[in-house]
C-alpha cells in the first residue's frame, strides 16, 4: 500500500503508464477527478436545495416537526442542549428523551443570527447531506478506487431517499454525514496518515452515532480494520485504536443514559426510538412477520429507490470487483460488505422501530451508493478494458437518465407531497386567534401529528393527548372519554381548541363523524370562531 492518498487504479481500468511527462499528467488527472467530484456535489447540491423552503408539511412532516419544535425551544427557552423540549404536551417543561441535538441546535443558531423560518433546519440537514457525497466519495476511492468513487457518490447524489432525508429537519444527515467522514479519516490513518487523523476520527464518528443510533452499524469497519491489524500483530496502533474505543463507547453510553432518564422523568415520558426492537416485541413475533421484509421491500422499491436503483444495486452484490494484488488494498475493498453486513445485523435487531420510522433505512445508504454505483459501471461497461469509450459514455447517459426518471424524479416528488398542508393552515388560523401566552389543543389531517402546534406558534397539545406509553395516533372509543380529556385540558389552561375536518386516525376513523358528540359538547360550552370547509376553531371558555 502507498503513501498517495489516492488510489491509482480501478478495476478494470489501467491509468496511462507515466513517463518521462508523468508528473503533469498526474496534475491533469487530478484535476479531471477534481473536476468530476465537484459536479457531482454540483448535482447533489441541486436536487437537495430544491424546494428547500417547502413547509414541514411532506410525508415525513410528524418526524420533522418534533425536531423543529426541539430548535425553537433552544432558542426561545433554554440554550442547554442536553434537555431538548418539545412543545406539544402543554405548557412544559416537555423534555424528552432524544439523540444528541445537532441539527436542532444549529438551527436554533441560525434563529437567533437571522430570525425564524421553519426552512433553516432542511438547509442545515442539506449541507450534512452535502458532507456525506464527498466523504462517500473519498472512502470508496480508497477501497475500489476513483473510477468506482465517482459512480457511487453519483448514485448517492440521485438517490430518492437519500435525497428526501438529507432535505429533511431530521437528525438523520448529520448522523450518516459525520460517521461516514469518521470512518473516511480513521481508513486515511490506517494506510499510514498522520496521527491527529484518528482524534479527529473518534471524534466525528463519535457525534454521528450521538446524533442517531444507528450510526454504530459504521463502526464495523473500524472495529474490523483494528482487528487486521491485531492479526498483522501491530500492537502499538491497535492500542491506540483501542483507547479511542473506550473513549468514544462511555460518551455515547453516558449521553443515552442521561437521554433515558430524561424522558422517564418529565413528562410526557417520551423517550424516542424506544419501542420496536426485537427483545421488545419477541423474536417470534419478528419471525411471524417476516422480519417486516414485505415492509422493507414496499418502501425500497414504491418510495426510497425504486427498480433502476434495485437492479444496480442487484448487480453490484452479485459482482464484486477482483482480489487486488496487494493485500492491504483487499482489506480496503472489503469495508462495503462490513458495512452492508453490520447494516443488515441493525435491521434485523430493529426491523420493527426501522420500518415504521424509515429515515433509519439512512444508515444504508452508504453501502446501496456503492453497490449501485458498482453495478453502474460494470452495465455501462460491458466488454471494455480500457478507459472511458464513446460507447461507454453512452451507456452511462442512458443509466443515469433511466435513474432519474424511473426513480429520482417521481419518487422524491412522491415524498415532498405536501400532505400535512391542512394542518399548517390549522396551526396558522389557530396564531392569528391566538393571543399572547395561549395555550392550544390541535387534532391535524394525520392525528398525533404536532405539525398545527408547531404553526401556531404556541405551545399546547395534541388531541387525544399523548406521550410515554399513551397512545395518541388514534381516537378513544367514545365521546365520554374524550371529553373528559379536553376538560383536564381545559383546567390544565387550554384556550383554543382546533380540528382539521379531514382528520383521521390511524384506524381510519374520522374525527367529525366518530366524535360528533365532543364537537356538540363544544358548541354548548365554547365560542365557535371558525368552522369553514375544512377547519373547525373554537375559543375554549372557563368554568
Amino acid at each position: 500500500m502507498t503513501d498517495d492518498p489516492e488510489l491509482k487504479q480501478a478495476e478494470g481500468w489501467q491509468y496511462p503508464q507515466q513517463t518521462t511527462g508523468r508528473d503533469t499528467a498526474a496534475r491533469n488527472f487530478l484535476s479531471l477527478d477534481t473536476a468530476i467530484l465537484l459536479g457531482i456535489l454540483l448535482i447533489a447540491i441541486v436536487f437537495r436545495f430544491h424546494k428547500i423552503t417547502l413547509p414541514l408539511v411532506d410525508g415525513f412532516s410528524w418526524r420533522e416537526i418534533s425536531t423543529a419544535m426541539m430548535a425553537d425551544n433552544f432558542q426561545q427557552r433554554s440554550w442547554n442542549i442536553f434537555f431538548p423540549e418539545v412543545s406539544w404536551t402543554g405548557p412544559g417543561p416537555s423534555y424528552q428523551g432524544r439523540e444528541f441535538q445537532i441539527v436542532s441546535y444549529i438551527t436554533a443558531l441560525l434563529y437567533q443570527l437571522f430570525g425564524w423560518h421553519d426552512w433553516f433546519g432542511r438547509t442545515v440537514a442539506a449541507f450534512f447531506g452535502l458532507m456525506t457525497v464527498f466523504s462517500l466519495h473519498r472512502l470508496t476511492a480508497r477501497c475500489w478506487g476513483e473510477m468506482h468513487a465517482h459512480a457511487a457518490a453519483l448514485a448517492y447524489a440521485l438517490m430518492p431517499a437519500a435525497i428526501m432525508i438529507d432535505s429533511s429537519f431530521l437528525p438523520d444527515p448529520a448522523m450518516l454525514a459525520l460517521v461516514t467522514l469518521g470512518v473516511w479519516l480513521f481508513v486515511k490513518y490506517w494506510v499510514g496518515g498522520s496521527g491527529w487523523l484518528l482524534p479527529l476520527a473518534t471524534i466525528s464518528f463519535t457525534l454521528g452515532v450521538l446524533s442517531k443510533p444507528p450510526g454504530l452499524a459504521a463502526g464495523a469497519v473500524i472495529f474490523y480494520l483494528t482487528v487486521c491489524w491485531i492479526l498483522e500483530k501491530k500492537w502499538k496502533q491497535a492500542s491506540w485504536v483501542f483507547l479511542s474505543g473506550l473513549l468514544s463507547p462511555a460518551v455515547i453510553g453516558a449521553y443515552f443514559s442521561w437521554a433515558i432518564y430524561l424522558g422517564r422523568s418529565y413528562p410526557p415520558f417520551h423517550v424516542a426510538g424506544s419501542g420496536g426492537y426485537i427483545w421488545d416485541d419477541g423474536f417470534w413475533t419478528y419471525f411471524r412477520n417476516g422480519f417486516y421484509f414485505q415492509s422493507a421491500w414496499n418502501t425500497s422499491t414504491l418510495w426510497f429507490y425504486g427498480y433502476p436503483l434495485m437492479l444496480l444495486l442487484a448487480v453490484g452484490l452479485w459482482m464484486p470487483p477482483r482480489p487486488a494484488e496487494d493485500p492491504r488494498q483487499r482489506t480496503l475493498s472489503r469495508i462495503p460488505y462490513v458495512w452492508a453486513a453490520a447494516a443488515v445485523i441493525v435491521y434485523l435487531v430493529a426491523a420493527g422501530e426501522i420500518t415504521s420510522n424509515v429515515w433509519n433505512f439512512h444508515i444504508f445508504h452508504v453501502p446501496v451508493a456503492i453497490f449501485s454505483g458498482r453495478g453502474a459501471l460494470l452495465l455501462a461497461r460491458l466488454a471494455s478494458r480500457t478507459v472511458p469509450t464513446p460507447a461507454f459514455v453512452l451507456r452511462s447517459i442512458c443509466i443515469v437518465a433511466v435513474t432519474l426518471v424511473w426513480s429520482t424524479v417521481p419518487l422524491v416528488r412522491t415524498m415532498k407531497k405536501p400532505i400535512a398542508m391542512k394542518g399548517k393552515l390549522l396551526g396558522e388560523e389557530l396564531a392569528r386567534l391566538a393571543q399572547p401566552g395561549d395555550l392550544v389543543v390541535a387534532i391535524a389531517p394525520e392525528v398525533g401529528d404536532p405539525v398545527a402546534v408547531y404553526y401556531s406558534r404556541a405551545r399546547g397539545w395534541v388531541f387525544p393527548p399523548g406521550g410515554g406509553d399513551v397512545e395518541w395516533s388514534k381516537f378513544v372509543a367514545d365521546d365520554a372519554t374524550a371529553i373528559a380529556q379536553l376538560e383536564e385540558l381545559r383546567a390544565q389552561g387550554a384556550d383554543l381548541f382546533g380540528a382539521a375536518k379531514n382528520a383521521t386516525d390511524k384506524q381510519n376513523l374520522l374525527f367529525v363523524e366518530h366524535h360528533a358528540g365532543v364537537i356538540d359538547y363544544l358548541d354548548k360550552t365554547a365560542t365557535k370562531l371558525v368552522d369553514s370547509d375544512d377547519l373547525l376553531v373554537y375559543r375554549i371558555t372557563r368554568p
